[in-house]
């Protein structure tokens, strides 16, 4: 019998492995590409292959040299093969690796960032203990005093984390006994200096003047590092946003039909240019789309997933009774991975169904399933009865940088609204948008509020409009509101 844990405690020891098959071929998968699944007494692995991505059940297993020799056959015993898994790159090793490579990256900031510091010299480097893809830099003036920068060795980080760890430090910087400072300065390059100024320009004037900007040099530009002023909110109305369209009108494929049939309370459509995504309790477990005048459909969760045809129906008969009994609010077990996935979309689909479970006042857009600001996607957009914009956004775990993240949106929003754009698009019908501010209402389970939520939310200007509502947490039995927060009003 294989041991699951066993395994994927040995798959986990390293982040790259190459698959070798008994004719020879080899390719090379990330840790992230294996998928080992435990079906009953059974354990299956799902990987990237040359004919593309397969699950095969595992007969044997056995380990050679610190090599992995799984014996595998497909469906009904089809296939039998023997596959050795070789191990590359140890997760340890390249951890190492990448501490060093971002802590050079760093040092390279910090040279750069010394041209808009004439005065200063380099006092120390390290990275965010939080955060290892952000570096910490501190400077020392020649005549006394000292200066802090953040920024970003990766490249990879959201401007909404880069700010929640700029002000959690600048907070700590400003306690300290001994040589106290008062601000922080995000060092950023390229567009990600625009995206920081547009965000910072949402919070008030007090919480501004903690924070510099400070852009750094393009590499393969003759530039030198400068600082950048910030945006005021008002500077924010000028800019022009990107053409906004609705989309099309979509009818439901037959197959769509077919399998919401089979639970029209739990099994909801989104609809894209490529096809459709069916999803259960808002977990996506079926993709259909129309090649050359004819449908497709692929099933299953995440990695795993089979073409739908005559030979894999009860395989997707079966998918759906495993949903029907875990992604459901009485499952026999609360740790069962379908129960656990996704729980956001969970709850946005409850809401998506019934959005006056919420709040008796709204009106859901009956396009907010593909309502999108540039890349970002929306959780839900309303309308209150007295005709104002509310943006919904969901949690269902703690999130420190939900507060910024939920400004950017309301920012997007708002330049749409007062452009006219929103009206002219007719979103919610001939119900009128009220030429007022958004609002956004941020939910979530009562434990799932971060405990920065309140902090970050007086630091916004006064203009948005800010609500917390909590829920109880059975969310998913019953929709039921215990507190909800007007931190709109705690600011005034």
């Amino acid at each position: 019998m294989v041991n699951i844990d066993g395994l994927i405690e040995i798959f986990d020891g390293y982040l790259e492995w190459l698959a070798v098959t008994e004719s020879g071929r080899a390719i090379t998968i990330r840790r992230d590409e294996i998928e080992l699944i435990q079906r009953g007494p059974d354990v299956s692995i799902g990987f990237l292959r040359e004919s593309g991505y397969a699950v095969s059940r595992i007969n044997d297993l056995s380990y050679e040299d610190g090599d992995v020799v799984l014996g595998l056959s497909g469906r009904f015993g089809r296939s039998e093969e023997s596959v050795r898994f070789i191990p590359r790159t140890s997760a340890a090793e390249l951890a190492e690796n990448i501490f060093i490579a971002r802590l050079t990256k760093a040092n390279e900031a910090a040279e750069a960032a010394l041209e808009a510091f004439p005065e200063y010299l380099i006092k120390s480097v390290n990275l965010n203990r939080d955060n290892g893809r952000l570096a910490q830099i501190i400077l020392a003036g020649k005549r006394g005093g000292q200066a802090a920068l953040m920024t970003d060795v990766t490249a990879t980080v959201r401007p909404e984390t880069m700010l929640a760890s700029a002000l959690l430090w600048a907070d700590r910087l400003a306690a300290r006994k001994r040589e106290p400072i008062d601000n922080v300065t995000i060092a950023a390059a390229g567009k990600r200096t625009g995206e920081l100024r547009r965000l910072c320009a949402l919070l008030n004037s007090q919480t501004r003047k903690r924070l510099n900007i400070l852009k750094l040099p393009d590499a393969e530009k003759d530039q030198k590092a400068s600082f950048v002023r910030h945006f005021t909110p008002a500077d924010l109305w000028r800019a022009k946003p990107r053409k906004m369209t609705l989309p099309e009108e979509y009818a439901l494929s037959r197959t769509a039909e077919k399998i919401i049939a089979m639970a029209p309370d739990k099994i909801d459509v989104i609809h894209s240019r490529h096809g459709e995504t069916l999803r259960f309790h808002g977990l996506p477990f079926v993709r259909i789309r129309s090649i050359s005048g004819k449908e497709q459909a692929w099933f299953g969760i995440e990695g795993g997933k089979q073409a739908l045809d005559d030979g894999s129906r009860n395989d997707l008969h079966d998918l759906f009774d495993e949903l029907t009994r875990y992604r459901d609010h009485e499952t026999p077990s609360n740790r069962h991975r379908l129960y656990k996935m996704a729980s956001e979309t969970w709850l946005e689909s409850i809401l998506r169904r019934n959005i006056r479970s919420l709040d008796p006042n709204l009106i859901l857009s009956p396009i907010h399933s593909q309502f999108r600001t540039a890349t970002e996607k929306i959780d839900l957009l309303a309308l209150r009865r007295d005709g104002r914009l509310v943006i919904i956004e969901i949690k269902t775990s703690p999130d420190r940088e939900t507060i910024f993240q939920a400004a950017d949106y309301w920012r997007k929003i708002e330049l749409r609204r007062r452009r006219g754009e929103l009206a002219k698009l007719r979103l919610f019908g001939d119900i009128k948008i009220a030429d007022r501010p958004a609002l956004i209402y941020i939910v979530a389970p009562a434990l799932s509020f971060h405990h920065d939520t309140e902090r970050f939310a007086q630091m916004l200007v006064p203009e948005i409009e800010l609500w917390r509502w909590e829920l109880h947490e059975e969310w998913r039995k019953d929709i039921r509101v215990i507190a909800r927060r007007n931190y709109f009003e705690q600011r005034m």
